[in-house]
C-alpha cells in the first residue's frame, strides 16, 4: 500500500509539474506578446524620420544677429520639401537673469511661442533645446541651479502643449561639464521636468560634444520616453573646412570622394551608437546634426550627406540636418529655393517605404529607401521564449525580385511601399526535453523507492 500511494504521489507530482510548465509556457508567451506589441508601439510612435536644424537664429546672442530670422514661411516650405521634424536650437540663457529666481523674459518666451506654434501647425516635430550655454560648460557647479530652473520655467510654460513638442535638455554638453558631472546635472533636469510634463519626449545627449565616443558613459534614467541624441561631422577635416569658428580651421580643399575608406569610416561610427542602442533596450537614437560647411565643394557634400543620412537610416536613426539657410544651408533664402544636390541627398526625389509586420523579435532595415535599391531586412535575435521557443520560419510578401541572403535575412527590391510579414513557428524541443527528464528523475524515485520496499 505505501508504495502504491507513493507511486500516485509521484504521479500526481509528474502531472503537476507538467500543468507547471504548460502554465509557464503560455504566461511567458504571452509575456513575449506584450513585449512584441510594446516593441511595435515603440515602433508605430516614431514619427521622427528627417529634420532639419533651423540654425544661426535664436541661439545667436539676439535673433537675426548671425543673419538668420525665422520667417513663418520656413516651416512648410520645409513640410512641402519632405521633412518631418525641425530642431529649434535657443539660447535661453542669453535672455535668463543672472541672480534667482533666474526669471526668463516674457518678450523671449512670447517670441518662442510664435516659432513653436508655426511649425507645431505644420504637423512637424518640433524640438526645443538649450544651445550655447556656454558658461555651465566652464563651470558647472554655479551654473547648475540657473539652468534647473530655466528647464522648471520651461516645462511649466509649454506643460499643456501638444505631444509633437520635444524638449532636448542642452546642446553638446563638454568642457568641465564632464560625463559624470553631466550624468547627475540631466537626471535633476529630467525629474524637475518630469512634474509638469509627466510623458512628454525628452531628449538627451552624451558628453564631449554629443560624441558617440561617449555614449557608453551617459546614464540613461529609467524612462520610456528618453532619445538619446549624438552628433556627427566625421570626419571634421571635411566637415568643417576653412571653418571660421574652429581654431585652428581645418585647410579648405579637402574632397570626399566615397572612398571604401571614407565609407567604412562613418559606418563604424554609426554603428558604436546603432551597438549601443542594442545594448540598452533598442533606446531610440537622433543624429540631431550632420552636415559639411559651404567651404566644401558641392559635389562632395552632397555625396556625404546622402550617404551618411542612408546609413543613419538603414540602422533606424532618425536625423536632423545642419542646417537650413546658413553657413551649412541647404536652403537659399536670397533666391528662395532649395539647393537642389542637398535637398535631393537628404530628401531622395523618387522614394518608398518598406516596413516589417511581426508578432515577436526585432528586425532592423524599416525605413525609407530609394526606388530601384534594396532595403536589407535583418532578424536580431534567434529565438523568444521559455521553455516553448519562437523561431524564425520565413518572411511572406516576398517578390521574385527579392533575395533571400540566410534564414534570418531578405532583400526587398524597392519598387513601391513593401510590407514583409515575418511568419513564427513554435518549437517544443526544450519542453519536451525538460518533460522527458522530469520524468526520468521521477522513475529513477519510484524504483528506489520500490526497490527499498522490497
Amino acid at each position: 500500500m505505501m508504495v502504491r500511494g507513493t507511486f500516485s504521489l509521484v504521479i500526481l507530482t509528474t502531472i503537476l509539474c507538467i500543468i507547471g510548465f504548460s502554465s509557464h509556457a503560455l504566461k511567458e508567451d504571452s509575456f513575449n506578446d506584450r513585449k512584441a506589441s510594446t516593441f511595435m508601439s515603440q515602433i508605430n510612435s516614431r514619427k521622427m524620420f528627417r529634420g532639419i536644424n533651423i540654425g544661426n537664429a535664436l541661439e545667436a546672442p539676439t535673433e537675426g544677429a548671425w543673419g538668420v530670422y525665422i520667417r513663418d514661411e520656413y516651416f512648410s516650405i520645409i513640410k512641402n520639401a519632405g521633412f518631418d521634424t525641425v530642431r529649434i536650437p535657443i539660447r535661453w540663457s542669453a535672455h535668463a537673469k543672472q541672480s534667482k529666481p533666474y526669471t526668463i523674459a516674457e518678450s523671449f518666451f512670447k517670441r518662442v511661442d510664435h516659432v513653436i506654434n508655426k511649425s507645431l501647425e505644420q504637423g512637424l516635430i518640433t524640438i526645443i533645446n538649450m544651445h550655447h550655454y556656454d558658461e555651465i560648460m566652464q563651470n558647472p557647479t554655479s551654473h547648475k541651479e540657473r539652468f534647473l530652473e530655466m528647464w522648471r520655467q520651461i516645462a511649466e510654460r509649454y506643460k499643456d502643449y501638444p505631444e509633437d513638442l520635444y524638449f532636448e535638455l542642452l546642446n553638446e554638453p563638454h568642457g568641465e561639464l564632464t560625463d559624470s558631472v553631466w550624468n547627475q546635472i540631466l537626471k535633476e533636469a529630467i525629474s524637475i521636468i518630469r512634474k509638469t510634463n509627466p510623458i512628454r519626449k525628452i531628449i538627451i545627449g552624451p558628453a564631449n560634444w554629443n560624441s558617440v565616443y561617449n555614449l557608453e558613459m551617459l546614464e540613461v534614467p529609467e524612462d520610456p520616453n528618453i532619445i538619446v541624441t549624438f552628433h556627427f561631422y566625421t570626419p571634421f577635416e571635411f566637415t568643417h573646412q576653412g571653418a571660421e569658428w574652429v581654431n585652428p580651421s581645418p585647410p579648405v580643399g579637402r574632397k570626399w570622394t566615397g572612398t571604401e575608406d571614407e565609407k567604412n569610416q562613418i559606418r563604424r561610427e554609426l554603428d558604436i551608437a546603432y551597438e549601443w542602442s542594442k545594448r540598452h533596450d533598442n533606446i531610440t537614437l537622433f543624429m540631431g546634426e550632420f552636415g559639411a560647411y559651404s567651404k566644401a565643394d558641392m559635389e562632395s557634400r552632397a555625396r556625404w550627406t546622402c550617404f551618411v543620412a542612408r546609413e543613419a537610416e538603414k540602422r533606424g536613426i532618425a536625423w536632423c540636418y545642419w542646417e537650413f539657410c546658413s553657413g551649412f544651408g541647404a536652403y537659399d533664402p536670397i533666391r528662395k529655393k532649395w539647393r537642389e544636390e542637398l535637398l535631393d541627398a537628404l530628401v531622395p526625389r523618387v522614394e518608398f517605404y518598406v516596413s516589417v509586420e511581426t508578432d515577436h523579435g526585432s528586425f532592423t532595415g524599416e525605413g525609407w529607401y530609394e526606388k530601384g535599391s534594396y532595403a536589407t531586412i535583418r532578424f536580431e535575435e534567434v529565438k523568444i521564449g521559455f521553455p516553448i521557443a519562437y523561431i524564425l520560419d520565413h518572411f511572406e510578401g516576398l517578390k521574385a525580385e527579392d533575395r533571400i541572403v540566410d534564414e534570418k535575412t531578405v532583400e526587398v527590391y524597392v519598387d513601391e511601399d513593401r510590407v514583409v510579414k515575418a511568419v513564427w513557428r513554435k518549437d517544443y524541443t526544450l519542453l519536451i526535453l525538460l518533460i522527458f527528464i522530469l520524468v526520468c528523475i521521477i522513475s529513477c524515485v519510484v524504483i528506489i523507492l520500490y526497490r527499498k520496499r522490497g
